[in-house]
């Protein structure tokens, strides 16, 4: 039989095995992603990376750390997205409607507005003629000034042709408020389809143009000239809305 010097042992023993381990040390967050997320958050609109590489420290993997990032925030009330080559810190999409006014009216736009916005995002740059060929009618007075107003199709430069038209392409804003991260994002012909939006019995020959919204000029492409960015960009229609 124990003694009660042996019985104090194994409660003493029994009372230490009870104790749980000691708490392992929090992991140390990275600095970058410290650094990242004051600027974001801080920031009054979307930051390249060029810009957010200029204050990471020397040797930080930028890319490698945004993509930390946004998979840190994914499941949170505000994600890091990349809209166009910019990022941003934006409400989840889920919860947006926590955000929505009862008083913001909402304005639609007209049939040919959308269809010309389709074909600007498709296949810019384009110019007006080439619109007016690809919907097949002359554009309505006023349709491209309508899109230009809405922030999301610009002025890009001038096509090396007679004339020297302006051609136009989309811009962050239209990325912004379609939730895309770049242009070519958009549906493709399979998608398109199964949306319903366009017909089956397509031409064997039709295909979805790959949109690329590269702010590169290209090379029929001049720079825009002193003044263009003023008033008057549109030309006035030569023919009615059909």
């Amino acid at each position: 039989m124990p003694s009660v010097a042996q019985k104090l042992v194994i409660v003493q023993n029994n009372d230490a095995a009870a104790e749980p381990p000691p708490p392992e040390a929090p992991q140390t967050r990275p600095e970058e992603l410290r650094l990242l997320e004051a600027l974001l958050f801080a920031a009054a609109e979307p930051l390249d990376e060029a810009a957010l590489a200029r204050r990471m420290p020397d040797g930080v993997d930028l890319k490698q750390a945004l993509a930390a990032l946004k998979a840190e925030y994914a499941a949170r009330g505000v994600n890091l997205v990349r809209v166009g080559k910019k990022w941003m810190f934006r409400t989840a999409d889920d919860l947006a409607w926590l955000l929505t006014k009862e008083t913001v009216e909402t304005r639609k736009l007209s049939r040919a507005a959308i269809e010309t916005l389709a074909i600007i995002a498709y296949h810019q740059p384009v110019t007006r003629a080439e619109i007016e060929e690809i919907r097949g009618v002359a554009a309505a007075a006023g349709t491209l000034d309508v899109l230009l107003r809405t922030g999301w199709i610009r002025p890009r430069g001038r096509r090396k042709a007679p004339g020297r038209p302006i051609t136009y392409g989309t811009t962050e804003q239209f990325l912004t408020h379609f939730g895309l991260e770049e242009v070519g994002a958009l549906p493709g012909l399979d998608e398109l389809k199964g949306a319903g939006l366009l017909e089956g019995n397509l031409p064997a020959s039709f295909a979805v143009p790959v949109p690329s919204d590269d702010s590169t000029l290209r090379d029929d492409e001049d720079p825009l000239e002193p003044g263009d960015l003023d008033l008057g960009l549109v030309p006035p229609p030569t023919k009615s809305e059909g």
